[in-house]
């Protein structure tokens, strides 16, 4: 059931959100869908053209868009320079999900060492180890442990079974999803003649304000200095962080990308579901990454996009296309051939 307290009318809502409305003003919005399958009561939006020819079939009470789309809009509208962005801050309004009340649960452990702000939530069985300080209206879930030292400031969100190794510091209002692990050892080995000799890791991580790192995402101490995240850096689901990495402010990464140690990421880049870096590199701010892309040398040129993954085609064409690379090199050795030739026959003449 709808909580009435979440309802708003259309006209409320472009006051709050500084947006223009067509329609009825007195349209109860309590919710948010797609074009295809939002309800008489849900906003919804269209950003991507893609979607343009479900908007005069859709359902939704209003919809969010541009300025240019208004007359193909068959329903209420509020106008958006982006929707998308719109869309992004309007739907926080409706989130369905139970907000936490402040409180320690009988069941968490806190060292005497520690030290606790105001307003905070602590889950059960979570662990707050030795030195650890834990600013105001921090959230931390059922099951998260921080091991010692470690810092959360300001409105920071851990959600269940989060792991924080020694010395992690997180920064204001940032959120790190469920199983995620931060700070633990980096892979450092040195080989001595016959076998692995572990390399300590000394250094730590340090996350800034308003990140938000996804469901079972690692981030590895470092093993001299720190790994650091800067401010707004984002990343999703699943993904490796490798010791010593430096990822610039407002940086984004899918799930599944990989970035090797030491690598130094600039600002503003986005690397796109299962790329990556080697280590030891630098890739300059703004940088595109595509799909299963892998980055092997520095990037000096900011605003630059990077690709090298082959789209997936019908199994025949890619048999063929195989058959054809295996031939390359006899190919380019009979080029080479014909073009020392006619050079010889030039030189003739």
């Amino acid at each position: 059931m709808v909580d009435p307290s979440r309802r708003l009318k259309l006209s409320e809502l472009a006051e709050q959100f500084d947006l223009q409305f067509h329609g009825d003003g007195d349209t109860l919005i309590d919710g948010v869908g797609t074009l295809s399958d939002a309800t008489g009561s849900q906003l919804s939006f269209l950003s991507n053209p893609a979607y343009r020819d479900q908007l005069a079939t859709t359902g939704a009470a209003a919809v969010l868009i541009s300025a240019s789309d208004v007359e193909h809009c068959p329903v209420n509208s509020l106008v958006a320079e982006d929707p998308y962005v719109s869309y992004a801050k309007i739907a926080a309004r409706f989130d369905p999900r139970r907000p936490l009340n402040p409180g320690i649960h009988p069941s968490a452990s806190i060292d005497p060492d520690a030290s606790l702000g105001s307003d905070i939530h602590v889950g059960a069985n979570a662990v707050i180890g030795p030195g650890c300080i834990i600013a105001d209206a921090v959230e931390i879930g059922p099951g998260c442990v921080l091991t010692a030292d470690c810092k959360l400031d300001t409105a920071c969100r851990l959600q269940a079974n989060v792991t924080l190794c020694d010395g992690v510091e997180i920064g204001k209002r940032s959120i790190v999803h469920p199983g995620a692990v931060i700070g633990a050892d980096g892979f450092g080995l040195a080989f001595d003649q016959d076998h692995w000799v572990k390399i300590p890791q000394l250094g730590t991580v340090r996350i800034g304000d308003d990140c938000e790192i996804g469901a079972n995402t690692t981030i590895d101490r470092g093993a001299i200095g720190d790994t650091v995240l800067e401010d707004d850096v984002r990343l999703d689901n699943q993904i490796q962080i490798g010791h010593n990495v430096h990822i610039g402010a407002h940086t984004a990464m899918a799930g599944r990308v990989g970035i090797s140690g030491s690598t130094q990421i600039g600002k503003y880049c986005m690397f796109a579901g299962s790329s990556g870096t080697v280590g030891h590199i630098r890739v300059a701010d703004r940088t595109t990454v595509s799909f299963c892309s892998v980055i092997t040398k520095t990037i000096t040129e900011p605003g630059t996009v990077w690709s090298a993954a082959l789209p997936a085609q019908p199994l025949r064409d890619w048999n063929r296309s195989v058959a054809h690379l295996r031939k390359l090199e006899k190919l380019a050795r009979r080029v080479l051939k014909l073009e020392k030739s006619n050079r010889e026959t030039e030189k003739n003449d």
